[in-house]
């Protein structure tokens, strides 16, 4: 029985759609969820990173719930909510077992074989690597 499941949301139609894949079941365990939105800075390093998150990680965190909320009403007594910098495949990796995940939920969006060659895809990393069951919902 799932108990603690991780969602990677960027906020695109496809993890609102993991979102709520996620929270159906955790009603249905009596689970609670991991949302986990990543900020990958690609120009200015983990210096320039570091700044903005202390800058706003507090209010984008607090924005983030609301939006949360806005799709499912109950969101805050499900939902645990951290932003946080890096790759988002590694950022969701660690959260297994830094916070004992036992599923992950993610959404994937269909590119094109050039965007994914360039790009990579973090769906197809988190499923290659994952030790815990996995959910891609499209």
């Amino acid at each position: 029985m799932t108990k603690y499941s991780l969602v990677g949301y960027d906020g695109s139609e496809a993890s609102r759609r993991a979102f709520q894949f996620a929270i159906d079941l955790a009603r249905c365990g009596h689970g609670r969820v991991r949302v986990v939105s990543v900020v990958q800075i690609t120009e200015g390093g983990a210096d320039a990173c570091a700044l903005m998150m202390a800058d706003c990680g507090t209010d984008r965190a607090r924005e983030l719930l609301q939006e949360l909320t806005a799709i499912v009403a109950d969101a805050d007594q499900l939902v645990d909510v951290e932003l946080t910098h890096g790759s988002p495949c590694e950022v969701l990796l660690d959260q297994v077992d830094r916070y004992g995940i036992d599923h992950i939920v993610i959404g994937h969006t269909e590119r094109g074989v050039l965007a994914r060659w360039l790009l990579g895809s973090v769906s197809s990393n988190v499923l290659e690597r994952a030790r815990v069951p996995v959910t891609v919902v499209p």
